[in-house]
């Protein structure tokens, strides 16, 4: 079976771009074309497709606020954006929107037509640099957890200093990185240091260890 498609962008020449290469395709069936988010929308309405690919900044209803659109009505297809723009303000309101994909007009052919059909099986899709955009933001907000001076302590448990040694080092007490270290503890939802190094590592909070191992001693 087809699967049904709808194009969106305000350029012409750049949708007849995508008809064609897209038409390629005998599976994919591309039932309308829209110049605006509002137009998306009407054609999403009257042809019930399964794959809308959504250019973002178009005039009138823009990509963004077609997709809130399409989530509000609880309409069935997928949404892939295809944009020139890859900065985090462009990608980050389309995923949170509700787009399954995110792909940038560079795509080749075969990569459109991929997107295309995973999205019509549910699958997420994601150029490259928006990958490494979305990485670098989830382990910016990881990292916010900890206040510098728990990282600083979490980072030498990771070297396996002991509580006394990160204290000297931090020119703390030794009271002092134990509280730190109880508050990393509790923030990463863990009861010890290894676990607690383990998670920091699990969650990109902490690099590559110079060497040592974790040392015994709790934070009693």
């Amino acid at each position: 079976m087809s699967i049904r498609l709808v194009v969106a962008d305000d350029h012409p020449v750049v949708r007849d771009g995508i008809v064609g290469m897209v038409s390629s395709d005998s599976d994919v069936d591309v039932v309308g074309e829209a110049s605006n988010g509002a137009e998306a929308i009407a054609l999403v309405r009257a042809f019930d497709p399964d794959v809308v690919l959504m250019d973002l900044r178009m005039p009138g209803t823009d990509g963004v606020a077609a997709i809130r659109e399409l989530v509000r009505m609880d309409a069935r297809c997928r949404i892939v954006v295809l944009t020139t723009y890859d900065s985090d303000a462009d990608v980050l309101p389309a995923i949170e929107a509700g787009a399954t994909g995110y792909l940038l007009k560079d795509a080749t052919r075969d990569e459109l037509l991929r997107a295309v059909h995973a999205a019509a099986a549910g699958r997420p899709v994601l150029s490259p640099s928006v990958v490494s955009r979305l990485v670098t933001r989830v382990r910016t907000s990881e990292a916010s957890l900890l206040t510098a001076r728990e990282l600083e302590v979490l980072g030498w448990v990771a070297e396996g200093a002991t509580n006394r040694q990160a204290a000297t080092r931090l020119h703390l007490s030794e009271a002092t990185v134990k509280t730190h270290l109880l508050n990393v503890y509790s923030k990463l939802g863990v009861g010890d240091r290894a676990a607690a190094v383990a998670e920091g590592f699990r969650r990109g909070l902490l690099g590559q260890s110079r060497g040592g191992s974790a040392a015994s001693d709790s934070a009693r």
